[in-house]
């Protein structure tokens, strides 16, 4: 044990040593010319202000915080996003070039896929961008969020507003499927396994038939065959839920 000691000692010790430079998140991240850098993003970025992070060739771009996170790290860097951040929107800022943040097309501004996007792929953080349009979709969603990691319901095309009826939770289970599906409150655990009935992504309910008694109960998937059944099924689906509204 001795050595565990030690050397777990060492690195509490060195850790310190070794952090990055503390920055914080500017209130508004903007670029002017199209190339977003680490100091368009971070008060006190010193030296790294002129590393580039991403291009923007559109009214704005939708970054991955946990991305921007780790390219602050590797430039000495330390952003700790005690908000909890998982996107990034960097818009164009005074005195942009008009090439990089391209013409105006209307006057409201949405959501639109920076790429062709096949049926059933999963949108990322660098699919989609903000842009001006004539109108937007009646189910237009306000927050990149609500977007990314979603699966495209049918093929999308580069341009096109975000419609929140063309993108859905990504299928995790098939129907057929063996779940183990878990009970866990007031330190009580319990598990079983139990046949999905229908095909559900997470935060999504479903049938779930235990092939015993072949008794069905209502299930929320928790990820690839998992699904959990009381306080934890309640809280994925209220997060599902919230997701959604945004």
């Amino acid at each position: 044990m001795k050595p565990l000691l030690v050397a777990f000692l060492a690195l509490a010790v060195c850790g310190p040593a070794l952090a990055g430079q503390a920055v914080t998140l500017r209130a508004d991240t903007a670029d002017a010319d199209g190339i977003v850098t680490l100091g368009d993003l971070f008060d006190g970025a010193g030296a790294a202000a002129r590393v580039p992070v991403a291009r923007r060739t559109a009214d704005s771009v939708v970054l991955s915080a946990a991305a921007v996170q780790a390219a602050a790290r590797r430039a000495g860097l330390d952003w700790a996003n005690a908000e909890g951040l998982k996107t990034i929107v960097v818009h164009a800022g005074a005195g942009s070039s008009s090439a990089a943040a391209g013409p105006a097309r209307g006057n409201v501004e949405v959501l639109t896929y920076a790429r062709d996007i096949a049926a059933g792929e999963v949108v990322g953080p660098t699919d989609i961008v903000w842009a001006r349009a004539a109108a937007a979709p009646f189910d237009a969603p306000r927050d990149p969020d609500a977007v990314i990691g979603k699966a495209a319901r049918r093929p999308l095309r580069a341009g096109a507003s975000v419609a929140a009826h063309d993108i859905a939770t990504p299928i995790v289970v098939k129907a057929g499927e063996m779940l183990n599906v878990t009970y866990e409150a007031d330190g009580i655990s319990l598990s079983l396994q139990g046949k999905a009935l229908s095909a559900a992504g997470v935060g999504e309910t479903l049938n779930v038939e235990n092939p015993a008694s072949k008794k069905i109960i209502q299930a929320v998937v928790a990820g690839p065959g998992e699904a959990a059944v009381g306080p934890v099924a309640d809280e994925l689906r209220s997060r599902s839920t919230r997701i959604a509204l945004r």
